[in-house]
């Protein structure tokens, strides 16, 4: 190890760049670790003046790590999985509970995991849980966590997957609303409505939307939020139409706090699904726990078909 250090003087320089390449940005390399930017990039530029290379091209559109930097971000990844897990069964091992970390959208867990935290200590009385929200679309690596809600595309092979939720979008609204302002016609020019959207997902929903989201011509009322929790809060307070993700909403839809706000229902035919990393070994505690989501999301996905079109699920 004394030749290690000579290679490099700095381990922390290693996690920044860990951090870089996993994430493709400075900037929010920088929010893992509480810095600046500017700090991070310095960082990088100190390690690749100790290793004489280039480890990122940098552009407009971010980072792009060199083959040298592919290899190195490789070997960093790999090395801090297995020390990350050596240190996690050391802290289990001593701990009175295990600790299970999910990454989940902050509207799942508000609207879906929340309401059963009593069924989940019922079920689990002995685990403690750790939530890694996400605000906006999930994006991101989950290689830090136990379980993750993501969709992957076919060819990702870096995680374990397994069904939750096929992705199916229903807009919804409060029954109140529906009342008062009627059915949301997406051929139509929205007057009379409010829509309630994702800051970040505006272009992302324009086709499930239709041509109702028309800036040009609609004359809708339009509020946009950060958070789709916050977006589904808005929906169930009767302030608008809200796109619904079936995962999302599914309990709000069997309790009658928001009910379909138009006759569209779209299965775009992609799955939610639960992930684990494949650098580390899935407990069985956490395999538990994906299992009982997934059952729990079953058997509300089978309440929903006397709401959905039967073609729908």
């Amino acid at each position: 190890m004394a030749g290690f250090a000579k290679l490099v003087p700095s381990a922390r320089g290693l996690l920044v760049f860990e951090a870089a390449a996993r994430s493709g940005s400075f900037t929010a390399a920088a929010r893992e670790f509480n810095v600046t930017q500017p700090s991070i990039s310095r960082s990088i530029a100190q390690l690749e003046a100790d290793l004489g290379v280039a480890l990122f091209t940098r552009s407009a559109t971010g980072l792009t790590p060199t083959a040298d930097g592919r290899a190195l971000w490789s070997a960093v990844r790999e090395g801090f999985s297995g020390i990350e897990e050596v240190i996690r069964r050391i802290k289990e091992k001593n701990a009175a509970r295990p600790v299970v970390t999910l990454s989940l959208s902050s509207s799942l867990v508000t609207h879906w995991f929340v309401p059963r935290l009593g069924a989940f200590t019922t079920k689990f009385p002995d685990v403690d849980l750790r939530f890694e929200l996400i605000a906006g679309v999930l994006r991101g690596s989950a290689e830090n966590v136990d379980l993750a809600t993501r969709i992957l595309a076919d060819d990702n092979t870096h995680y374990h997957r397994w069904a939750f939720s096929p992705e199916i979008i229903v807009p919804v609204c409060s029954p109140s609303y529906l009342s008062d302002h009627g059915r949301l016609m997406h051929a139509g020019t929205g007057e009379g409505h409010v829509l309630l959207h994702l800051t970040d997902a505006r272009e992302q929903w324009l086709d499930a939307w239709g041509s109702v989201a028309d800036r040009k011509t609609s004359r809708a009322k339009w509020l946009e939020f950060s958070d789709y929790a916050v977006v589904l809060q808005a929906a169930m307070n009767g302030e608008g139409v809200a796109l619904g993700w079936l995962s999302n909403v599914s309990r709000a839809l069997l309790q009658g706090t928001l009910v379909p706000a138009s006759d569209r229902q779209i299965n775009t035919g992609r799955i939610h699904q639960l992930i684990a990393p494949r650098s580390r070994p899935v407990r069985p505690i956490v395999s538990d726990i994906c299992a009982w989501m997934i059952a729990e999301m079953q058997a509300e996905l089978k309440a929903l078909h006397p709401i959905l079109r039967p073609d729908i699920l």
